[in-house]
């Protein structure tokens, strides 16, 4: 637990020279300013103040004076930056100028959530998977490798770019688990070990700026765009989770027949539930939905299994009877997401299950994808929204998502997403212009 005295101490002892404060827009675009060591002592009491009707979703022009209060315990300085001149980090808490939370902070958000779980004398862990590309630059998906899932080439340039990310990620104290390719050409992934929501939050958006730093100094670009290359597997989030009470795993029960206890059981009901309304906050971008369309390992039917990869959310059963093991895996989010968001609402609807004793159908363990459309009827399986204005239109009249996210990041995020549809709606593609122009 790092104080504010330590990080005064630890300032002056590695001669750091300048100080960053790192926080997010609603969209989850990583913002930041710096500031001197001078300036730190002051900053740490008091915070900075900034602008914040130039940030989106946060103020209006004649409300716009925020304070970014600095997070000691997320000090951490940045192993990429020249060690002459060292530079640090923080992850700052946006506050209103009487030193009150500002509801438009994801990370605020996030922190409300979790103190619902607490509520119930619950805490919440999480472990995601984040995909990746590495193209050749940012103007175009030209891969860099023709590799496959789990393949090892010893030539393969991203093998080396993985290798120095991870060990970054490590200087800066994040637990990697492992890194693989993945199935598509170009595609990567490296997974985080479990932990709590709000630490995980920050560790996802310092992987995100670790990925891209470690490809940019190799004159390579890294992105988290769910659906780059047509014809190939996207690039999701899976999200490992489960609740604990105290040192025990909630979601554990020896005597069930799936290791599940009931109040897993709830909690998954409440993911199948509500997942149609939190779609939008999951899988925010239009080209989000490129991804969730059947063929490509990625799950778009509501339903849950264990060894099925092609349900939505899945119960690994990679140690059967195990507690520490034991968690659900949502399957559908994309890496491009906010995650305090995302966070947010996966467990609040999952929380919802969990308060009104929502029941659980019975797994799908069959191969959903090929099924005909009577079959998933017959079944009861829905399909996610199948568009960025669909999931919207969901989300819209959602009371849960309202109650989340907070009407303030409510109305702003769709909003902004509904700006986003038009923008795309009325843009003429490529694909457009190769069928149509030669015909019509």
């Amino acid at each position: 637990m790092i104080t504010s005295k330590d990080v005064l101490r630890i300032v002056n002892k590695e001669r750091i020279s300048f100080i960053k404060f790192w926080f997010v827009d609603i969209l989850g675009q990583l913002k930041s300013f710096t500031i001197s060591p001078r300036e730190l002592p002051n900053a740490l009491d008091e915070g900075m103040g900034f602008d914040g009707s130039s940030i989106e979703g946060f103020a209006r022009i004649f409300e716009s004076d925020l304070i970014a209060k600095p997070n000691p315990e997320t000090f951490c300085i940045l192993p990429w930056r020249p060690q002459e001149e060292k530079v640090a980090r923080m992850f700052c808490d946006i506050l209103n100028p009487d030193g009150t939370p500002y509801v438009g902070d994801t990370r605020y958000i996030l922190k409300k959530n979790i103190e619902e779980a607490k509520k119930l004398g619950l805490s919440f862990k999480v472990g995601p998977e984040l995909e990746y590309f590495y193209f050749k630059s940012d103007k175009s998906p030209e891969i860099i490798d023709e590799g496959g899932y789990f393949d090892y080439v010893p030539l393969d340039e991203a093998q080396d770019l993985r290798r120095d990310t991870v060990l970054l990620l490590e200087k800066m104290g994040i637990k990697v688990e492992y890194s693989h390719h993945e199935v598509a050409p170009s595609q990567h992934e490296i997974d985080l070990r479990y932990s709590e929501a709000l630490a995980m939050a920050d560790n996802v958006m310092t992987y995100k700026v670790v990925v891209k730093q470690v490809a940019y100094s190799k004159g390579i670009y890294a992105t988290f765009m769910p659906k780059p290359l047509f014809g190939e597997n996207g690039s999701g989030m899976h999200v490992h989770q489960s609740l604990f009470k105290g040192n025990r795993n909630a979601f554990f029960d020896i005597k069930d027949k799936y290791h599940l206890s009931s109040l897993a059981k709830h909690y998954i009901a409440g993911i199948l539930k509500h997942v149609p309304e939190i779609c939008s906050i999951t899988n925010q971008w239009v080209n989000s939905y490129k991804r969730l369309v059947p063929g490509y390992e990625a799950p778009v039917y509501i339903s849950w299994a264990r060894r099925n990869r092609s349900a939505l959310v899945r119960v690994p059963m990679y140690k059967p009877g195990k507690e520490e093991a034991t968690r659900i895996e949502l399957r559908f989010p994309d890496p491009a997401c906010n995650p305090y968001l995302a966070f947010s609402v996966m467990l609040a609807a999952g929380l919802e299950g969990v308060r009104k004793k929502y029941p659980l159908s019975a797994p799908i363990e069959k191969d959903i994808f090929h099924m005909t459309d009577d079959e998933r009827k017959s079944e009861g399986i829905n399909s996610l929204p199948g568009s960025l204005i669909e999931a919207i239109k969901l989300a819209s009249g959602s009371e849960l998502l309202k109650k989340a996210m907070g009407s303030h990041i409510f109305e702003k995020f769709l909003e902004n997403k509904k700006i986003e549809w038009d923008m795309y709606r009325t843009r003429i593609t490529g694909y457009e212009i190769e069928k149509y122009l030669p015909i019509l």
